[in-house]
C-alpha cells in the first residue's frame, strides 16, 4: 500500500493517519479509504494497466462533461495505483434495500431511481460525444465478437454447467440470428455495459456513477436493460415501465423521433442478451471463483428470465426452446459443492496459553503467528479494547501490513478449501496467536471468517481468551 500512500502525502502533504480496505463484490481491484486531519480519499489499486486507464480517461472526459463521476486526484506514474473523490459508502443498491426485499418500493426510492435512469441519456450522449473509444478495454465497441463472447460465455459457465441437453450446432445458429438482431442497432453513443443500482453512489442525496472501465461503443438499450433488469433488484413490471417511461422521456432530448413501442419492442432482445450475459458471469464468479454473492443471485436471474420468456421470441425458436428447459430446473442456482459437510474451525489465542487443540480428531490445521505484526496493545488507549473493536481495526489497518498478511492466508484458504469440498472432506482448522489473544489474532481470525462466507461450509469462530463464540452453519 506503500503507492497510495505516496500518492496521498504527494496530494496532500499528510501522513494518511488510516488506510481500510473496502469491501468489492466482483471487481478484481482493490479499494481503499486513506484518511486524515478531515480529509478521506479512495484509493484505487488495479490489476489491468489498460483497464485502468480505460477507467482515467473515460473518468477524465466524463468530468469535464459535467456528469456525475468520481474526480480522479491523482495517479501513479505506472497507472497502477491512483487516488478520486471519496463518495461515502451507500450506493442505490443499498439504499432501496427495503424495496428488494418486499417488492414494494417507497416514493423516496422510487423518486431516486427515476432521477438515475433518467440521467442515463446524459452518460450515453454527453459521454459518447468527442470520446476517444480506441482508449475503451478491452473492446472499443459493442460488436459481433463481443456479441459472442458473452453468448459463449453463458453457454460455458451456466448452460453447460446445468446439464440441459441441447444441440451445439442449433445453438451457434440461433445466436448467430440473435446477434445480428443486436447488431442492427449502431449509434456513437456511450455504452456502459454495468450500469445497475450497485455502482450508483449516493452522495449528498445525488446519484454517482462508478466502475465504468468495461464501456465502449454501443447501442442505447443495453443500459436501459441491465439498470432495469437487474438481478436482485426485485422490480415488479409496473415499476419496471414507470422506469422506461422516465429514461424515454429524458432520451426525447436527443432523439426526439423515436416511437416508443418500438423501442419497447427492442428492448426485450437486449434484456434477453444482457440476462444471458449475467448468468454467465454468475456462473463463473460463482461456480468457479466459489463467490457466494453470485450464487445467492443466480435464482433472481432465473426468475426474470422464465418472465422474460412469456413475451415470446419468435425469431429465435430454439434458444427459446433451450431456455425453457433451463428456467424449468428445479432448485435453480444450486451451488456447485451442493452436499458440503465442510466445518472450518477458526482460533484466536494466546501464545502464553499455548496453541488450541484440533476437538476433530483430525489433528492439523494450520497456525499463523501475527506477533509480527505492530501491537497494538503496547499502547495505554487499546489496552481494554479487542480486535473487534473499530479503533483497534483502524490501528491495525493504518500502515496496510495485515492486510498484506491475510490476503496470504486468504490465498492458502482458497486453495485448502476447494481441495477440501472437492474431496469430501469434513473438518479443517485455521488458528492466529499472538502475545494475547487480544488484538491482532482477534482481527485475523474475524477477518478470515468472514472473507470464507462465500464458501457452502460451517464456520465455527472461536476468540478463545475473549470467550466469544460463534457457529454459523451453511
Amino acid at each position: 500500500m506503500d503507492n497510495l500512500k505516496r500518492l496521498f502525502v504527494e496530494h496532500t502533504g499528510k501522513e494518511p493517519k488510516s488506510l481500510s480496505l473496502l469491501s468489492g463484490s466482483g471487481s478484481n481491484r482493490n479499494y481503499f479509504r486513506l484518511s486524515a486531519s478531515g480529509i478521506s480519499l479512495i484509493g484505487v489499486k488495479g490489476t489491468s494497466r489498460e483497464e485502468n486507464i480505460a477507467f482515467l480517461t473515460l473518468a477524465n472526459h466524463f468530468f469535464k462533461h459535467g456528469l456525475p463521476v468520481p474526480q480522479v486526484i491523482a495517479v501513479s506514474g505506472d497507472f497502477m495505483y491512483y487516488l478520486q473523490v471519496d463518495l461515502g459508502d451507500t450506493s442505490l443498491f443499498d439504499f432501496i434495500s427495503e424495496g428488494r426485499k418486499t417488492g414494494n418500493f417507497s416514493e423516496e426510492e422510487k423518486d431516486l431511481l427515476k432521477r438515475t435512469i433518467a440521467l442515463l441519456p446524459e452518460i450515453q450522449f454527453k459521454g459518447g460525444s468527442g470520446l476517444d473509444f480506441s482508449v475503451c478495454y478491452p473492446q472499443q465497441a459493442f460488436d459481433r465478437r463481443t456479441v459472442f463472447w458473452d453468448l459463449n460465455y453463458f453457454k460455458y459457465y451456466f448452460l453447460k454447467m446445468s446439464g440441459i441437453d441441447f444441440q451445439e450446432n442449433l445453438l451457434e445458429t440461433a445466436f448467430q440470428d440473435f446477434s445480428e438482431i443486436l447488431l442492427k442497432h449502431t449509434s456513437q453513443t456511450f455504452l456502459y455495459r454495468d450500469f445497475q443500482s450497485r455502482n450508483v453512489m449516493l452522495y449528498n442525496k445525488e446519484p454517482y456513477f462508478i466502475d465504468f472501465q468495461g464501456g465502449r461503443k454501443g447501442p442505447i438499450h443495453y443500459d436501459v436493460a441491465s439498470f432495469v433488469w437487474q438481478a436482485k433488484a426485485n422490480f415488479s413490471e409496473e415499476l419496471r415501465e414507470e422506469l422506461i417511461n422516465t429514461y424515454f422521456t429524458s432520451l426525447n432530448k436527443y432523439l426526439p423521433d423515436t416511437n416508443r413501442e418500438t423501442f419497447r419492442k427492442e428492448l426485450d432482445y437486449f434484456v434477453l442478451f444482457r440476462t444471458l450475459q449475467v448468468l454467465g458471469a454468475y456462473g463463473f464468479r460463482g461456480y468457479i471463483e466459489k463467490k457466494k454473492h453470485f450464487i445467492d443471485s443466480i435464482p433472481f436471474a432465473l426468475k426474470n428470465l422464465k418472465e422474460l420468456l412469456q413475451n415470446g421470441f419468435p425469431e429465435l425458436p430454439y434458444l427459446t426452446e433451450v431456455l425453457n428447459k433451463l428456467v424449468a430446473l428445479k432448485p435453480a442456482g444450486k451451488s456447485v459443492f451442493p452436499d458440503s459437510k465442510l466445518t472450518v474451525t477458526i482460533y484466536s489465542f494466546s501464545y502464553k496459553k499455548g496453541i488450541p487443540e484440533d476437538e476433530s480428531g483430525n489433528g492439523g490445521g494450520y497456525v499463523f503467528d501475527c506477533r509480527s505484526i505492530h501491537n497494538p496493545g503496547k499502547y495505554e488507549e487499546y489496552k481494554q479494547l479487542t480486535g473487534l473493536d473499530q479503533a483497534v481495526i483502524e490501528f491495525l489497518e493504518s500502515d496496510g501490513e495485515i492486510i498484506t498478511f491475510l490476503q496470504d492466508i486468504y490465498s492458502l484458504a482458497d486453495r485448502h478449501i476447494e481441495r477440501y469440498l472437492e474431496r469430501g472432506f469434513s473438518h479443517l482448522m485455521f488458528s492466529f496467536g499472538c502475545t494475547g489473544g487480544q488484538h491482532r489474532s482477534v482481527y485475523a481470525a474475524q477477518h478470515l471468517a468472514l472473507y470464507l462466507k462465500k464458501y457452502p461450509v460451517r464456520i465455527i469462530l472461536k476468540h478463545r481468551e475473549q470467550g466469544i463464540f460463534t457457529d454459523e452453519s451453511v
